[in-house]
């Protein structure tokens, strides 16, 4: 699907958008960050709805799912001009929505459903699953809600911290365990002795944050070592800095077991250092996801110096939402 025009406001009302997720952040934040990236646009009203299948029948195949089975709160008309969800906990409801709304509301998915493909009006899926269809609008990484002005905005709470360190200051994101990669203890360490020699080299600060998915011992083992550099690690303790740093940083490193961290740091324009994780299977998506940011000169492999340069930040999200709306007006 080629790339969609500045899109107009579709009407003199307010779209109603639902954000329909499973709830969790990682998941719920790709469809809000589409949603908010449309609001940005034209004139918008976004309501989240979080689903939940009762725990007997969420392993169902979603063909067989009813709204019946949910847990959550049962969804109900009036239904929103716009739907944007994400996640296999949605595709249930993503492929009944426009019955159950006369045809009036627009259904986005975003990631790849592996379901129902074509019945979706809109699929935002990453560049890197190599998915294809007439409904289907590539972009590089996932969506997300990350932008200059919201990075920006966030930064005041955290200058007092952050303003006192000394240049360069390094922001490392360090993701963890999923079904592609591992961060056992033993790569942590060397990870961490890499980072260590780089900021000392540098004269420089440290401000790492870990995800939700860093395995303890290798948060342990990264701490132990790192923390007697000039800098701040966050022990998840207090609000989330990660947009003060993202904001602070004059480089970022970033694993590069996350789509959404790669595309996320790409998005502030700032030299983006991808540390290797251990594989645990083929890795050809996540290749072609890093051969993408590389062509775009985004990224570049950790490799123990700090070399800056520069190029035009990445504003998926926002091209996007260009997308959804005038694929709306052309429906």
């Amino acid at each position: 699907m080629a790339g969609a025009a500045s899109a107009r406001p579709l009407s003199p009302e307010p779209l109603a958008i639902w954000v329909v997720s499973d709830g969790r952040a990682g998941i719920e934040n790709q469809a809000l960050g589409l949603a908010e990236a449309v609001q940005r646009l034209t004139p918008a009203e976004i309501t989240t709805k979080p689903i939940r299948w009762r725990p007997i029948f969420d392993r169902l195949p979603s063909a067989l799912k009813t709204p019946a089975m949910l847990a959550s709160a049962p969804l109900t008309a009036p239904w929103p001009d716009l739907w944007i969800a994400t996640g296999r906990a949605t595709l249930p409801l993503s492929t009944r929505v426009k019955a159950w709304s006369g045809g009036k509301t627009f259904v986005v998915q975003t990631q790849d459903p592996r379901w129902a493909n074509d019945r979706y009006d809109l699929i935002v899926a990453p560049a890197h699953d190599g998915l294809s269809g007439d409904n289907v609008f590539e972009i590089t990484g996932s969506p997300h809600r990350i932008t200059p002005q919201r990075i920006a905005k966030a930064a005041p709470a955290f200058t007092d911290r952050i303003a006192p360190l000394p240049h360069p200051r390094i922001a490392v994101l360090i993701g963890g365990k999923s079904k592609a990669f591992d961060l056992p203890p033993a790569h942590a360490a060397d990870l961490a002795d890499q980072i260590a020699e780089a900021v000392r080299a540098s004269g420089g600060a440290l401000m790492l944050t870990f995800s939700r998915r860093t395995p303890d011992a290798a948060k342990a083992v990264m701490t132990a070592r790192l923390s007697d550099l000039p800098g701040w690690i966050w022990d998840g303790t207090g609000e989330n800095p990660l947009f003060g740093f993202l904001h602070f940083a004059d480089h970022i490193l970033v694993t590069e077991d996350s789509a959404n961290m790669a595309a996320e740091a790409a998005s502030t324009g700032k030299p983006v250092h991808v540390l290797p994780m251990i594989p645990l299977k083929a890795g050809d998506k996540f290749a072609r996801l890093h051969d993408d940011l590389q062509s775009r000169g985004a990224t570049r492999p950790f490799d123990g110096a700090l070399d800056g340069w520069t190029y035009e930040p990445l504003a998926e999200t926002d091209r996007a939402a260009r997308a959804v709306l005038e694929a709306m007006q052309t429906r």
